[in-house]
């Protein structure tokens, strides 16, 4: 059935990439095509995100600690990620991407910046309270715009694969509460695969990482936020302290080298801060309080009895 209101479709190629300017217009448009359940699309989406996360993977590994290669490839693998989930979103499921509405992303991105740059500093704050961080040598300015551009292609393309299409997902087939669980320990188990990984710190990221950003997304329903509090804390952890990021101990220099000591409970060991208390503290408390907000909005959802009719996503508020 047509959106009601909706104008004509002219051509499905309005809504491909060579019609970018079209792809995160917000206006409704004709449904060309039944909508597949959302099992078939969680399944095809992934599959495309797969092959741009290795294609990032790749520019990652070429560009290594240049700066100017970093912030390149970075740029080049935010449009490309932007570009491919608005198409799929829009082919497969009919509808204008609403998560990725220009209108709020100064805003989200600005926003989830900040909260990202402050979670983590607070977090370094209390284990360099009880003694567990200091740095050595000088500081690196190529640090910083390498990270820059790293992290950004890091943070977009995770979260549009895991809130974008995992947690959105499962959310229709599973409700708000078992898609956040579900897709927590995805992230987490994820990051298995990085050197020095640990079962604890994957937990630890689910919880962080993948519950935050997860409420995050469900408070505004849009992922700018949570792509901005990805990057700002992964470019504070890495860029500007030092600090290894989730076990990747062979990862570029920062601004500063950080240099941790003490139990591993507080510094979270070869992990990096991220498997220690002082994060899961300190991250804690944002996630406490968008689930509250997203439960005042309405935003929480029970699951669903059918899975096959047009997806709909609450609005913002």
């Amino acid at each position: 059935m047509p959106l009601k209101g909706a104008r004509p479709l002219r051509s499905t190629l309005k809504y491909l990439p060579n019609g970018s300017e079209d792809l995160f217009s917000q206006e409704p448009f004709a449904v060309a095509r039944r909508v597949r359940p959302a099992g078939v699309r969680l399944v095809a989406m992934v599959a495309l995100f797969v092959v741009v996360t290795a294609f990032a993977a790749g520019t990652r590994a070429v560009a290594g600690d240049n700066p100017v290669l970093s912030l390149l490839f970075g740029a080049v693998v935010v449009v490309l990620a932007l570009l491919s989930y608005a198409a799929v979103v829009r082919a497969l499921e009919q509808r204008p991407v609403s998560e990725l509405d220009r209108t709020t992303a100064v805003s989200g991105l600005r926003t989830g910046t900040l909260v990202g740059l402050g979670l983590f500093s607070a977090t370094l704050a209390v284990v360099a309270l009880f003694g567990g961080y200091g740095t050595r040598g000088g500081t690196s300015v190529g640090g910083v715009v390498t990270y820059l551009g790293m992290m950004a292609g890091v943070a977009v393309t995770e979260e549009l694969l895991f809130r974008g299409i995992v947690f959105r997902l499962l959310e229709e087939l599973t409700g708000t509460r078992a898609a956040l669980a579900v897709s927590a320990l995805l992230f987490g188990a994820l990051h298995l695969f990085n050197s020095g990984a640990t079962v604890w710190g994957a937990l630890a990221i689910a919880v962080e990482g993948g519950l935050l950003t997860g409420a995050a997304y469900v408070a505004t329903r849009r992922l700018w936020l949570p792509i901005g509090v990805h990057f700002g804390w992964n470019f504070a952890e890495s860029g500007l302290f030092g600090t290894t990021v989730s076990g990747n101990e062979d990862a570029p220099a920062g601004l500063v080298h950080g240099v941790l000591s003490g139990p591993d409970a507080l510094t979270g060991g070869g992990f990096g801060p991220e498997a220690g208390l002082a994060a899961l503290l300190v991250c804690a408390v944002p996630t406490v309080v968008f689930l509250r907000a997203a439960a005042r909005r309405g935003h929480l959802l029970p699951r669903r009895r059918s899975t096959t009719a047009a997806p709909t996503t609450p609005p913002a508020p």
